[in-house]
């Protein structure tokens, strides 16, 4: 543990933070007018995991797989400082933290950040303003998102109590990928080929695929006891996949989903799209049950190329009764049944049980009127194969691409945010501020695809003053086929306002949008084959990124950037960058 000096008077508030948050064993704790600050270290180093039988160095955080928790209070400072020890370039992303007033922090790579170099450090300074939930906190270089990721547990302040039953304990499981190959090495060979990317060998919960796969050693065990309530804090860090989980005979009951509480409902299977989380209480059987259950996860894919059609188990069990001194040995596993790896209806209804809980003490603030309407189209298209290559795109003569309104966005060689803050715009150019507010060729969405599929270039931003009431519909297009896009909104959270299948009707479909009590996210999915209307208000000043959260779309340019300026007064501005941000 890494100690600054502690005076004596706030020895009881260390005693407490460091009995409570026994599991974050870097954590430090010291006040400061009052507010409490939180320390902790991440040293970025290799360590040798085996899965599969198959043993492999990975990046790590301070050598776990997956990384560490942290927990803090709703107001609470967090000082995170991560340290590289490794070859590779390294941000972190603390993923749907609002970031109000710390747009340094945010963590994408050359967005808000060059990356930290081998040998470098740089700290992670923000402070958690009106959120409480699950997030988590994940690396946004390339794909080591693969192996770098951990819960970031939002508690609410000392004085605040669930809007829900008080669970007998919390539990979080993390959904995540695992390749017996390299994934940097995957997405690397994918970039040259232009074709897609191999896919992982097999999901993990808790970092452990479970007894379905061959030559799969470990097991995830959620140990409960008879006639209890459990939160399950539920992570969705894979790579490149929407997920399906469920637990045999037993229902979950939705009570908040990307640190905002929403109606409670009740589902046997639950959808997580990459980037998203979702709070479940789990009520127990009353009684001893003598069976286990099987936990699975599973992906939901509507596309067309290859992915990982396997299932990661876990299992549900129950601790023996006090009174009952027999052994039990050899349970039978009950099985549980998942919805069709393509079932869009599934999706769908399950999406629109998400509402807002809209109470006086939690209000969906959602903007009523528009300031600035934007339409973007979401989906794949083609690059061209540089001459003299053979490349393995569509009809092998082309490469993969992504894109917003047909523009796929390259990262500049100087972060954006930095950029903007000392120049207002790149004196070398490297970025524009005319991304297109609607599509300039439009066609029929979701019908047959143009035939031209190719996608423009360029680092394309969209300018906004501050305090803008935005709409964005997100509409998904056919081209190589119609996928769902989990699209992720740095800096903000954004409601949820309306969400359909087919083109989108500017006409008819805004007189459907829900302005009362919208479901509030900072990830939410484009529908395979439809479309989705958000809103936020533009009140974080700052350079935002906002980009699919299938890493093969990032990477092949599936983002776009907003730049919000300065409001008129003191608290109303982004406020100068750290001295130890890393320099390109």
């Amino acid at each position: 543990m890494h100690i600054k000096m502690i005076s004596k008077n706030l020895f009881g508030a260390f005693l407490f933070a460091t009995t409570f948050f026994w599991t974050s064993p870097e954590l430090v704790v010291a006040t400061h007018n009052g507010s409490i600050t939180r320390h902790y270290k991440f040293d970025i180093k290799l360590a040798n995991v085996t899965r599969l039988c198959h043993t492999k160095s990975i990046v790590t955080v301070n050598g776990k797989f997956p990384g560490p928790r942290i927990v803090v209070r709703e107001g609470d400072k967090l000082l995170v400082k991560v340290v590289n020890h490794v070859p590779n370039n390294i941000t972190l992303h603390w993923h749907g933290v609002r970031q109000l007033g710390s747009g340094w922090s945010d963590g994408p790579s050359y967005i808000t950040q060059c990356p930290i170099k081998t040998g470098q450090s740089y700290v992670y300074n923000f402070t958690i303003v009106g959120q409480r939930g699950t997030l988590f906190w994940h690396a946004h270089f390339s794909w080591l998102r693969a192996t770098l990721y951990g819960p970031l547990i939002l508690l609410p302040t000392h004085n605040q109590s669930y809007p829900f039953q008080k669970p007998y304990k919390e539990l979080s499981i993390l959904f995540g990928e695992w390749w017996n190959a390299d994934p940097e090495a995957v997405i690397a060979q994918a970039l040259q080929t232009g074709g897609g990317p191999n896919v992982s060998d097999a999901y993990t919960i808790n970092g452990l695929p479970g007894p379905l796969y061959n030559c799969s050693k470990d097991t995830y065990k959620l140990k409960v006891k008879p006639g209890k309530t459990y939160l399950l804090r539920l992570i969705n860090a894979a790579l490149n996949d929407e997920l399906f989980f469920t637990i045999a005979n037993h229902t979950l009951i939705v009570v908040e989903t990307d640190a905002s509480y929403v109606k409670p409902f009740e589902s046997d299977t639950i959808l997580l799209g990459p980037g998203q989380t979702t709070n479940v209480l789990l009520k127990t059987k009353p009684d001893y049950p003598n069976s286990t259950f099987f936990m699975l996860a599973r992906p939901y894919f509507t596309g067309m190329g290859t992915f990982d059609n396997s299932t990661a188990a876990g299992i549900l069990e129950y601790t023996k009764p006090y009174n009952n001194h027999t052994i039990i040995t050899n349970l039978p596993i009950i099985k549980p049944s998942l919805p069709s790896i393509n079932d869009t209806n599934f999706v769908a209804n399950f999406s629109n049980k998400f509402l807002s809980l809209n109470s006086p003490k939690y209000p969906a603030n959602v903007p009523k009127t528009i300031d600035k309407n934007f339409f973007f189209t979401v989906g794949l298209g083609t690059s061209p194969c540089p001459k003299n290559q053979t490349c393995q795109g569509p009809n092998n003569s082309s490469k993969f691409a992504a894109s917003m309104n047909n523009e796929s966005f390259s990262l500049p060689s100087i972060a954006l945010l930095q950029q903007h803050y000392f120049s207002g715009q790149a004196n070398n150019g490297s970025y524009t501020t005319d991304f297109p507010v609607v599509p300039l060729r439009p066609f029929n969405y979701t019908g047959t695809p143009p035939n031209n599929t190719m996608v423009s270039n360029g680092t394309k931003t969209v300018v906004i003053p501050y305090n803008t009431r935005v709409q964005v519909v997100l509409q998904e297009t056919s081209i190589l086929g119609a996928e769902s896009h989990p699209l992720h909104l740095h800096g903000f959270n954004f409601f949820v306002v309306g969400q359909g299948f087919g083109n989108f009707n500017d006409s008819t479909d805004p007189a459907k949008f829900n302005l009362v009590d919208p479901v509030e996210r900072n990830t939410v999915a484009v529908p395979s084959g439809g479309w989705l209307a958000i809103r936020f208000l533009a009140d974080n000043p700052g350079v935002w990124l906002m980009h699919c959260h299938l890493d093969v779309h990032l990477s092949w340019g599936l983002r776009m950037a907003w730049i919000v300026k300065d409001g008129k007064l003191p608290n109303q501005k982004l406020p100068p960058p750290p001295k130890d941000l890393p320099k390109c």
